[in-house]
């Protein structure tokens, strides 16, 4: 598993939300890219499938079960994978809950499904940034990568609104990081065709989303990987506190 350039060789990287989707084809591409990777979901067993086709592929890789909603879980966790593997690198906060039934407002949300929301899209980026702060600073610095959503852009609903938090975390922490040589940015997607959105929603949604990009084509995975691999990487090396919409050219302003 090779890639030309190597350009994360000796970069230990963790991936929450591993066992599909982005996490799980961020955690290919870094591989294929020279990195060790630390593949983390909730549902274990697919994490481990993302990291047996990595080994597969002659990639390296590891997986292990984690709620990132779990403050004590996720020190634990990640403790475990930096003695492993040696420290880490690369942090990308890709776990989150996005399907149909977290787009909608508080009201129908209710309380409960509220706080498991922020739990987890929150609180799960918090959790995972400050467990993984000492390790990359122990070894000269790293780049954090967020997963926020244009739904972060004007959206009223649950949703929309865990993800503008994300935008202001990935600020707020790349101020206090910046003296570990830790850089923090994110990435907001716009309508990417992964096999749970396709599921989510009906071909007529992706249409009409479509009609309000600049580019009129579907947002596929790899438009979002490769934004993940520019911004860990040392091409993205000036870049710090920013959140980089990758939507067709959809909610741009001036």
């Amino acid at each position: 598993m090779s890639n030309p350039n190597n350009e994360f060789a000796g970069k230990i990287a963790v991936v929450t939300g591993a066992g599909a989707g982005f996490g799980a084809a961020f955690c290919m591409r870094l591989a294929s890219a020279g990195a060790s990777v630390a593949a983390l979901d909730i549902d274990e067993a697919a994490a481990q499938q993302t990291a047996d086709a990595i080994t597969k592929a002659g990639g390296k890789a590891i997986a292990a079960a984690c709620d990132v909603g779990d403050d004590d879980g996720v020190i634990s966790t990640i403790g475990q994978i930096a003695e492993k593997l040696g420290g880490v690198d690369i942090l990308i906060n890709n776990a989150g809950l996005h399907s149909a039934e977290y787009n909608i407002g508080f009201v129908q949300l209710g309380v409960a499904r509220s706080r498991r929301l922020f739990d987890v899209n929150i609180m799960g980026v918090i959790n995972c940034t400050l467990a993984c702060r000492p390790f990359m600073a122990a070894r000269g610095g790293g780049a954090i990568l967020n997963i926020s959503s244009i739904s972060g852009y004007g959206s009223g609903n649950g949703y929309g609104v865990s993800k503008l938090a994300v935008r202001g975390l990935t600020i707020a922490f790349s101020g206090e990081f910046a003296k570990d040589g830790i850089r923090v940015n994110a990435i907001a997607p716009g309508l990417i065709a992964t096999d749970k959105i396709r599921a989510d929603f009906p071909p007529e949604f992706f249409d009409h989303f479509i009609t309000m990009q600049h580019v009129k084509r579907t947002g596929e995975v790899q438009d979002i990987v490769e934004a993940m691999m520019f911004l860990c990487s040392d091409r993205g090396g000036f870049i710090t506190g920013e959140t980089l919409k990758v939507a067709g050219g959809t909610t741009l302003q001036i």
